[in-house]
């Protein structure tokens, strides 16, 4: 049974592919301190979040059994993703669950500031009849500057052109052509800052865009600007907006996120010309459920068949290319293990060769799987294809990815090369519809070979009786033989053998073996076959 704790407060309905599943044991535990999480995480299998808990690197450290860590929402920034990414667990998200709540959030913040309708709702409740102290503007024709155009930022600009506004979007991927279909112009963060009347940020809280609104930017603004942020505290520089608003240059602000929540800095919320709401974007009854569903739906599919559809340390691979590449996932690993076991070098280099229909597909997760079978050989288990690439560039390995539309007398065809020093091994595999995954060259040679967990490679000279001996070794050490797969350059040349056998092969029988005239190397070879496939 998978354990599971949810430390923030998550809709219950949203859980129910959890809770209504046998395999998994969910433990709600909201509110608990920073060191009761560090001990009580090392039993779980997974951990689901909202904004509220801190993910840091000593509860990720504490954590010897987590795979998983869920963010029932769209920011991760309250977890620490390399920790995560290091330790080998998936960090997942639900991108599009609140997307609908955080754009509506954001129009209604617009309208608000538009208005002063909080402003105006307290004056009236206080007794108060200050009808010209509240004259608003309008959105109809006034420009909209769009900071980052993904989800959010594109559904904003949808419903501001229902308002009739003029639309500048920012983004660094934004292209003509996609600006263009959404009726909107694609315009550099200076232009926007030059034009715009209502400036609203929707972009991801990282490096690069900490403190992106600032005092320079402000200082470079149409005067009377107003500004809204639904995204993420730390984009704009919350001093620098107070020093704005009270000098004139921006006439006014809506904020729901803060770069310290609770917020510490009254000037920004005690301040008559700034709306505030707490963190309210992705807070209706429909958002919660969706993003706790989502993620819940996600934790199953990574336990039960390895599907993982948001990982935010894995690289994004949709449905449809799942859908693709799937008959490659474990193929690609066994031929990686194979090879290793061939080889018997550590690889400092590998090469990677995609062909045939695969040249169109995202094969990052095909990469990471078989980067992840080479390594784990010499190095410890803990390797996973969340932290392969890391444990790659700590080991100072280099790697390369082709790919070649030719199709190599195959539909798709994956060929890996490992080097080490002047000596190299090779193997290429390609999957038949109908047959399944087959081996078919192996350091030049040309064989069909099906993987079996246990088998036996031998390397030797293509003479008369080379079969009989071997098939005589094997019998009188009580090695039965599955099957026979062989491949040769030329006739008396240099030729290869790969027996399946029903179980190890003893060192003292491949002695045995060794011994045998015109036989080069024997080496026994042990790989992963998923239990439905045996």
């Amino acid at each position: 049974m998978y354990k599971v704790i949810v430390t923030d407060p998550i809709s219950e309905s949203g859980l129910k592919a959890l809770t209504s599943n046998q395999e998994f044991q969910v433990d709600q535990h909201t509110g608990l301190e920073p060191t009761v999480l560090t001990e009580m995480i090392k039993d779980y299998d997974a951990l689901i979040v909202r904004s509220q808990t801190q993910v840091t690197r000593d509860i990720i450290q504490a954590a010897d059994r987590l795979k998983v860590i869920a963010r029932a929402g769209v920011g991760v920034d309250n977890i620490d993703i390399e920790a995560a990414t290091e330790k080998g667990i998936i960090v997942i998200n639900a991108p599009a669950g609140n997307t609908i709540a955080a754009t509506e959030h954001t129009m209604a913040m617009m309208l608000s500031l538009a208005r002063s309708i909080p402003q105006a709702y307290g004056s009236l409740t206080s007794g108060k009849w200050e009808r010209k102290l509240f004259k608003g503007v309008e959105l109809y024709q006034k420009t909209l500057g769009i900071v980052g155009m993904g989800r959010i930022g594109t559904e904003v600009a949808k419903r501001a052109k229902g308002f009739q506004m003029n639309i500048l979007g920012y983004d660094p991927f934004l292209t003509e052509d996609r600006a263009k279909k959404l009726g909107i112009i694609k315009a550099s963060l200076d232009e926007i800052a030059e034009q715009a009347d209502f400036i609203t940020v929707h972009t991801p809280l990282t490096a690069e865009t900490r403190g992106l609104i600032n005092a320079d930017y402000f200082a470079k603004t149409k005067k009377g600007v107003r500004i809204i942020n639904c995204a993420r505290g730390g984009i704009i520089d919350e001093q620098a907006l107070v020093d704005a608003v009270n000098s004139g240059q921006v006439a006014g602000a809506a904020i729901d996120v803060f770069e310290h929540e609770p917020p510490e800095n009254t000037g920004l919320t005690q301040n008559p010309h700034i709306i505030v709401t707490p963190h309210l974007g992705a807070s209706t009854a429909e958002a919660q459920e969706k993003v706790a569903e989502s993620v819940s739906e996600e934790i199953v599919g990574i336990f039960t068949s390895g599907s993982v559809q948001h990982a935010i340390n894995l690289p994004h691979i949709s449905a449809s290319v799942q859908q693709k590449i799937r008959p490659y996932l474990t193929l690609s690993e066994q031929m990686a293990e194979f090879l290793m076991q061939v080889f018997k070098k550590a690889p400092k280099k590998i090469n990677i060769n995609y062909y045939g229909e695969l040249f169109l597909e995202d094969t990052g997760l095909l990469t990471r799987q078989m980067i992840k079978a080479l390594l784990s050989y010499y190095l410890d288990s803990s390797i996973n294809i969340v932290n392969v690439m890391q444990v790659l560039k700590a080991h100072s390995l280099s790697y390369s990815v082709q790919k070649n539309a030719a199709h190599k007398g195959f539909t798709n065809f994956i060929e890996l090369e490992i080097v080490n020093g002047d000596d190299k091994a090779t193997i290429a595999c390609t999957y038949l519809t109908g047959f399944g995954g087959r081996i078919v060259s192996i350091n030049g040679y040309r064989l069909d070979m099906e993987p079996e967990k246990y088998l036996l490679y031998i390397d030797h000279m293509d003479v008369p009786g080379m079969i009989g001996n071997v098939g005589s070794i094997l019998g009188k050490g009580s090695i039965n033989i599955g099957s026979m797969y062989v491949g040769r350059q030329t006739i008396g040349g240099k030729a290869v053998m790969v027996l399946t056998v029903d179980k190890p092969v003893p060192d003292s029988v491949r002695d045995e073996l060794l011994s045998i005239e015109d036989l080069n190397d024997v080496q026994f070879v042990e790989i992963n076959i998923p239990e439905d496939e045996n």
